[in-house]
């Protein structure tokens, strides 16, 4: 797994784990922000644009951050963050190990498989994978995501550079992510969100992960969409990471 690094002469650490089919620029201005006060370190999950390796699974995404923290830093940083698919790894993470973090901010992370889309992915992004190289196509799959028009040529670049290999594989473990009973003994003070305009799935989602981890705080997001919150809120997202960890 590769790693962006930002504030190395800092001894807090922050990890921050992306959203699938995006890549580390989803926290790049958090980053940005944070640098002065925190090492701050931005993987790119397996199977995404500047990777060293195909996707696999989520619990082996799990795992290489494990080791890596393992290895860096002895076992534990201040407070790991996690996206969507990164939100689902960052749990899995937390259930394998209670205390790898102090502080952990969960962003809509969906717990709730669904073998009906499981089952949707593979056909639907066989037949249209190819359009993901004209932009035209990219411009609309862009718009849907509500994400700011200036993340787009990130967004089209590191697109067309995930196999559909790989697209498949890390959209199917998406769907079909259920929570481990581990994660109830996680040390970690947890923040969740999720917006407000996302869907019911991810809503109940929201709503079972804060009962498995006691004393968890959750917040809708009102008016927002999936992935809003860390994307196009980079200000608020840090006030949120300075206002929990100081």
């Amino acid at each position: 797994m590769n790693y962006k690094e930002f504030g190395k002469q800092n001894s807090d650490v922050i990890i921050l784990l992306h959203g699938g089919g995006l890549s580390w620029w989803n926290y790049r201005k958090e980053a940005e922000m944070l640098q002065n006060d925190f090492h701050v370190i931005l993987p790119v999950l397996d199977g995404h644009a500047e990777s060293d390796r195909d996707f696999t699974t989520i619990e082996d995404n799990a795992k290489e951050i494990i080791s890596f923290i393992d290895e860096t830093f002895d076992g534990y940083v201040l407070l790991i963050g996690g996206l969507s698919l990164g939100g689902q790894i960052l749990l899995e993470i937390m259930s394998r190990r209670a205390d790898i973090c102090e502080y952990a901010i969960v962003e809509s992370a969906l717990v709730v498989p669904s073998k009906m889309i499981y089952s949707m992915i593979k056909p639907v992004f066989g037949n249209c994978y190819g359009l993901i190289k004209h932009k035209w196509f990219s411009k609309l799959q862009f718009k849907s995501l509500k994400m700011n028009q200036e993340f787009f040529d990130d967004y089209y670049r590191d697109t067309c550079k995930i196999t559909k290999q790989n697209m498949i594989a890390f959209l199917q473990a998406n769907s079909m992510y259920s929570i481990k009973d581990l994660l109830s003994n996680s040390n970690a003070k947890v923040s969740i969100f999720v917006g407000g305009q996302e869907n019911s799935s991810m809503k109940s989602s929201a709503k079972t992960i804060s009962k498995i981890i006691e004393g968890s705080s959750l917040r809708i997001k009102e008016g927002m969409y999936h992935g809003e919150f860390s994307i196009n809120h980079p200000g608020d997202y840090v006030k949120e990471i300075y206002a929990i960890t100081r």
